[in-house]
Formats: C-alpha cells, structure tokens, sequence
C-alpha cells in the first residue's frame, strides 16, 4: 500500500527578473565605461558642418580650439595669442612630428582660425587638421 507524503514537492523555477536586473546593471556598467574612454582633448564648441568630413586617427594629438569669444585653448588649457608660439614651439620639441587638430566654434571669427594656422605653421608642425561636425547642428 502506497502512503501519501504530507511533504510538498517543490519544483525548481528560474526566476528571470534577477536576471533582468543584472543584465541591466551590467548595460549600464559598459555604456560608462567606455564613454569614458573616449579621450576628448578639446574644449566643447559648436563645430561647423560638413558633408564631405573625412574621419581621422585621432592618437598622440593636440587639439587647438578656438571659442565663440576668441579665447584659444590648447589640449584644455586656456592660451592667450601672444602665448600661442610658445606653446606651440614647446609642443614640438616634446613630440618630433606632433599632430595638431584645430577646432572651432562655426561662430567664431574666421581671422581668429588663421591666426591659429599660422602660428602652426610658422613652428614647422606639418600635420593639421580640421575638426568639423558630422551631422548637421553638432
């Protein structure tokens, strides 16, 4: 004769919301992450647009940025033009063949820019480039 058992039979079940919270957590973890790998140099101006940008290796580089005011940063630090040639000329002799990108605000004045440029050159540093939005109101 079979006896019925007074225990209940508990049968495994896998919960997922845990599940769904971990993933979320971890999602959360590497979008922090890697935004914070992302080396920015320059200072946050509004750049002008282009259709034809081109993407370049930004590595072992110098951002030149030029505000909506006229202030020159370089790399982050606030420059003043009398500075500019010195700065730059610093730069040289701490990289042998520095890459320099400049960057401007699409309301700064177009003067300011080739001032930048030219104190670029007038260093030797050969490699320069233009920073430029790729979608439209970047």
């Amino acid at each position: 004769m079979k006896l019925k058992s007074k225990r209940v039979k508990k049968t495994a079940r896998i919960e997922i919301v845990p599940l769904i919270d971990i993933m979320f957590f971890l999602l959360a973890t590497f979008v922090m992450v890697s935004t914070a790998m992302i080396k920015n140099k320059g200072i946050a101006v509004h750049l002008p647009y282009s259709e034809t940008a081109e993407s370049a290796e930004h590595k072992d580089y110098a951002s030149l940025t030029i505000t909506e005011f006229g202030e020159y940063f370089l790399d982050k630090q606030p420059v003043s033009p009398e500075q500019l040639d010195q700065k730059l000329k610093e730069l040289k002799q701490s990289n042998a063949d520095p890459k320099v990108f400049l960057n401007g605000d699409k309301k700064a004045q177009l003067e300011k820019l080739v001032f930048a440029l030219d104190a670029v050159r007038r260093v030797g540093i050969t490699k320069v480039g233009l920073e430029t939005g790729t979608a439209k109101g970047s």
